[in-house]
């Protein structure tokens, strides 16, 4: 006899493992995903000196690597493998060494095959360095 379908929380945390399992750029940012679930993820990475560009401030390029990730991490949540379709960011403030970037995703739209997500990156006092949305196709692939 099978196991039943995870759903809900037990599903985008399953998800989240699989994903981090494979996913050596996240950890190479040095990620933290402190909470996933259904269309939603927060997590959280620490600026070090070797991400930020030619004046001190966090290199966009980063930021938008872990808004990326975040998205992700929110679009895969409900189990069907979702890749990005369009991304934009706006770059607000910047980031800088030691900063603590908390990046949040949540889900604002979900049909069958499309869905749309806000992403906002704060440092450690709160300062929105970041804006992303994402819209992502929703594939008909099963992630577990």
């Amino acid at each position: 006899m099978s196991q039943p379908a995870a759903t809900g929380n037990s599903r985008a945390e399953a998800v989240k493992e699989l994903m981090l399992q494979h996913d050596a750029f996240s950890r190479w940012l040095g990620l933290e995903v402190e909470a996933v679930g259904p269309g939603y993820c927060r997590l959280h990475f620490r600026v070090r000196p070797d991400m930020v560009n030619g004046f001190g401030a966090l290199h966009g390029g980063v930021m938008f690597s872990a808004a990326d990730s975040a998205f992700a991490f929110a679009c895969n949540s409900h189990g069907r493998q979702s890749v990005g379709l369009t991304v934009t960011i706006n770059y607000l403030e910047a980031g800088k060494v030691d900063d603590i970037i908390t990046v949040e995703a949540r889900e604002e739209s979900l049909k069958h095959k499309i869905g749309v997500y806000q992403v906002r990156a704060t440092n450690q006092d709160g300062a929105v360095l970041a804006l992303f949305k994402g819209t992502a196709y929703r594939t008909s692939n099963e992630v577990l």
